[in-house]
């Protein structure tokens, strides 16, 4: 799979572009601010439906205009499909694969998987558990529809549980069976959901020490272990165990929406221990093995966009990451750094086809 071609429209500061791309190496270089981020997020929103940095859809239009545009070219197992993705800020979001509009957008998720690594990923490290939640989703809806339909009955039944909490707290009288409807339709997708997880951490757990081993150079044991509610308990009994709990606080204080992972080595939180470039070389042997398990699972290789990887490698680690095109382990790549020089330098040592835009 790779992408032959994207334009962008009023997407962000790109008020028009246009690139013809290749299947190897494509870099954007240019200064900071330039725009260079912006084409890998664009390229996020076409196999996503969603910016991978803005968690809003209208801050992505550029803020001159009244809507934004993209278009991507994509090549899959010899088929072909042209990808448009318009919005603006009186009508909805529309998303059309060869001409043909999505009714729903989960639909879309996993046709063109995608893997970014990005300065932001720090986020993952150093904020709470609903980033790491949201690693989790995004990673399993790549490869499994099922786990996105679930995710979102579940998002919707907790919504309004605890809307029905909280009308409680205000004076309501809502008899049981209402509670008990709307726990049950909770308890039934929240086993798909945990047991997607707790699979997914294990499956890719061992992934990640390999890539963690191979760039660290260094024999620090590095782990990932999922932590939920419901390792312990079932939804069902969680929810009956809390009611009283939850018409207090006005939520529902247990289930899958509260899950975590523990990033660990040396059996200590990589927050709390770890240096700056453990952490850095941590999430980046994170998102290759989401890359690898990716591939495995759909049997084609994810898009791979590196936003800023200088940032978080140096010189000879990004060149050894890059060599893993020569030996075929990515397809696609898109780079951005801030020196042409450093990218030329880098990528004629490799036999891998490149390609440079300059911004």
């Amino acid at each position: 799979m790779h992408l032959s071609n994207i334009y962008l429209n009023n997407f962000k500061n790109h008020l028009e572009s246009n690139f013809d791309l290749i299947d190897g190496i494509n870099c954007f270089v240019g200064k900071n601010g330039i725009g260079k981020t912006n084409v890998l997020d664009a390229i996020h929103y076409l196999c996503l439906t969603k910016s991978y940095y803005n968690s809003s859809d209208a801050l992505n239009i550029n803020f001159d205009n009244d809507y934004f545009t993209l278009k991507g070219n994509f090549r899959k197992e010899e088929d072909d499909y042209e990808l448009i993705c318009s919005l603006s800020k009186n009508t909805n979001k529309i998303i059309k694969i060869n001409g043909k509009r999505y009714k729903r957008f989960s639909d879309h998720i996993g046709k063109f998987p995608v893997v970014i690594i990005s300065p932001t990923d720090s986020n993952l490290i150093i904020e709470g558990p609903d980033v790491r939640r949201r690693y989790l989703n995004s990673s399993i809806s790549q490869f499994d529809n099922n786990y996105l339909t679930n995710l979102i009955e579940y998002n919707r039944a907790l919504k309004q549980r605890n809307k029905l909490l909280k009308s409680i707290s205000e004076g309501a009288n809502i008899d049981n069976i209402t509670i008990e409807a709307f726990n049950y339709t909770l308890s039934q997708k929240s086993k798909y959901i945990f047991e997607s997880r707790k699979k997914f951490v294990e499956e890719i757990n061992s992934i990640f020490q390999k890539f963690y081993a191979i760039i660290s150079k260094s024999n620090e044991a590095v782990n990932l272990e999922y932590i939920s509610h419901l390792n312990d308990n079932s939804m069902s009994e969680l929810l009956n165990q809390n009611l009283e709990i939850d018409k207090i606080s006005k939520s529902t204080t247990h289930g899958p929406h509260k899950d975590d992972i523990s990033l660990i080595m040396d059996n200590r939180l990589i927050k709390k221990f770890g240096s700056q470039g453990q952490q850095k070389t941590f999430l980046v042997s994170l998102k290759l093995a989401q890359f690898e398990l990716l591939e495995k699972i759909n049997n084609i290789k994810p898009i791979l966009l590196l936003d800023d990887i200088f940032d978080k490698l140096d010189n000879n680690r990004v060149e050894e990451l890059l060599s893993l095109v020569d030996k075929g382990f990515f397809s696609q790549v898109f780079i951005t750094d801030t020196s042409e020089k450093r990218c030329n330098e880098l990528l004629k040592k490799l036999r891998t086809n490149y390609i440079i835009f300059s911004l």
